[in-house]
């Protein structure tokens, strides 16, 4: 996993730190008017010419941070402002991820991760109410599809699970507003506003992005769990439960269930970084200002090192999501442990 998000940050690093992309930076700024020679003067004073394994190790802390001598006084990653010599020989010589020193947002004009943590905070909200209503209707689905193969209540049920798995979140978010909201030709129905649930969540005006995101994810879900489902119901031991008279409840409660979920559990799990990095759409189609707006905004307006804090966060919930995935897999499957 270390040596994974090592790769993943260094590759994402040297893409945001691409020099069109620092000399957008400079630009934004300073002027846009800004010549060739004052570009590199202010990216030389900014230390971004540094060499990139040089710059990468500043960012994660490894390495001392850098500092440039001018006739005010001295500059430096770790060094807040322009600050005299002496009192610049005094600031830590190391600044960078591992010393929680994530830098400072050039758009939002705060410290990074005061910025992430609030962002993830409202995304984490949005995504505990996503799964809370996207995973039982899922299960449910595909285990009623999935206990009578081929019945007219499988074909209906797999229909409605392609059906919403194929509607991308920008084309059912779009109707959901205009049919529920919109005060022209909607119903009405929902009168809040996403930006509103930021402070205050409540069914008016947090349901409808929830809804979004939960009905685009349920479908694979469902078709992940009828899948496995329709495997256990063939089995032998299925076929011997049933001929000895067992009501068919207990054996799919009982007996198909527990390892039908299996599969799926990993695809749920699995859902959680989908979920972080999919809500982008829908959180700037509702306005609701969360880690995909956050990202947004720092790829639109080139903030290198928001941008690079969202890519670390990201990485580190994928790979935190496929560990317990694993593990978790193992648990529910003993024939992993046995073998």
């Amino acid at each position: 996993m270390i040596v994974t998000a090592i790769c993943l940050t260094f590759v994402v690093f040297f893409l945001t730190n691409l020099y069109p992309n620092l000399e957008k930076l400079a630009k934004t700024q300073g002027n846009f008017r800004m010549s060739d020679e004052a570009v590199e003067s202010w990216l030389n004073k900014e230390g971004y010419l540094q060499p990139l394994p040089i710059k990468y190790g500043q960012w994660l802390g490894v390495l001392p941070g850098w500092t440039h001598e001018t006739d005010a006084g001295v500059t430096g990653r770790c060094i807040a402002g322009t600050k005299p010599a002496e009192v610049a020989a005094e600031a830590p010589r190391f600044c960078g991820l591992l010393q929680g020193d994530w830098g400072m947002s050039t758009v939002f004009r705060e410290p990074v991760s005061d910025i992430i943590a609030t962002r993830l905070a409202l995304t984490g909200k949005l995504m505990f109410w996503v799964m809370v209503l996207m995973v039982p209707m899922a299960l449910l689905i595909g285990v009623l599809a999935g206990m009578r193969e081929g019945s007219a209540t499988d074909r209906t049920l797999s229909t409605f699970s392609i059906l919403t798995t194929a509607t991308p979140e920008y084309v059912s978010g779009v109707i959901f507003i205009a049919v529920f909201t919109s005060s022209t030709v909607g119903l009405k129905w929902f009168k809040g506003t996403a930006t509103s649930a930021m402070e205050d969540a409540n069914f008016d005006n947090f349901f409808l992005p929830v809804l979004t995101i939960a009905l685009y994810g349920m479908g694979y879900i469902a078709r992940m769990t009828r899948a496995s489902m329709t495997e256990v119901m063939t089995a032998q031991y299925i076929r011997t439960a049933r001929l000895k008279g067992v009501k068919f409840s207990n054996i799919v409660i009982k007996h198909a269930l527990r390892n039908a979920l299996i599969a799926p559990f990993t695809v749920i799990l699995l859902q959680v970084p989908w979920l972080l990095n999919g809500v982008v759409i829908v959180e700037t189609l509702f306005n609701y200002k969360g880690f995909g707006w956050t990202l947004v905004q720092a790829a639109g307006n080139n903030d290198i090192e928001l941008l690079l804090a969202v890519s670390v966060v990201s990485v580190v919930v994928v790979l935190l999501t496929q560990l317990i995935s694993d593990i978790g897999y193992v648990f529910l499957n003993p024939r992993i442990r046995i073998s």
